[in-house]
C-alpha cells in the first residue's frame, strides 16, 4: 500500500495494486501549472482511495488536474483511460520507483538539460504513459 497527500494533509490517499514507474512530462501545460516538469506515476483507478476534498481544473478538453484547494498542492492529472496519474511528489514513500522517461521532450524548457540516455518522446507516448509494473 502507497499513501500520500497534500502539503497541508487536507487530502490524503492510498493506492494498492501496480505503480506506474515515473513519467516525467514536459509539455507546456505541466510546466505552466507547476513551475516546472510534472513527474508522475499512475495507478489503475479502482485501486486508489481519496479521502478530503480534491479541487479539479479543466485543463483541456481531455483531463483535468486535480489539487488541494486548502494549501494548493497538485496531486492528480486525470486523463483518459484506466489510471489516474499521481504527482510522484505528494508519495510519503515509494522507493522502488524511478524515472522510467519523458514525455514531450519538444516543448520542455530551455533552462535545463534531460539525460540523453533516458527513454524520451518529443509528444505523447501511449505506451510510455500507460505502462504499469508488473508487481507491488
Amino acid at each position: 500500500m502507497i499513501r500520500g497527500s497534500c502539503l497541508c494533509g487536507a487530502v490524503t490517499y492510498t493506492a494498492t495494486g501496480p505503480l506506474r514507474p515515473v513519467i516525467a512530462c514536459h509539455c507546456s501545460q505541466c510546466r505552466k501549472s507547476s513551475g516546472h516538469h510534472v513527474a508522475a506515476t499512475s495507478v489503475r483507478r479502482d485501486a486508489i482511495q481519496i479521502q478530503g476534498e480534491v479541487t479539479w481544473y479543466t485543463s483541456s478538453s481531455a483531463a483535468k488536474r486535480g489539487f488541494c484547494g486548502t494549501c494548493g498542492a497538485q496531486l492528480f492529472f486525470d486523463g483518459q483511460g484506466e489510471n489516474l496519474s499521481i504527482f510522484a511528489g505528494s508519495l510519503d514513500e515509494a522507493p522502488e520507483l524511478a524515472i522510467g522517461g519523458h514525455i514531450f521532450t519538444d516543448d520542455k524548457g530551455d533552462y535545463y538539460q534531460i539525460d540523453p540516455d533516458a527513454p524520451q518522446s518529443g509528444g505523447y507516448d501511449p505506451e510510455m504513459t500507460t505502462m504499469v509494473a508488473s508487481t507491488r
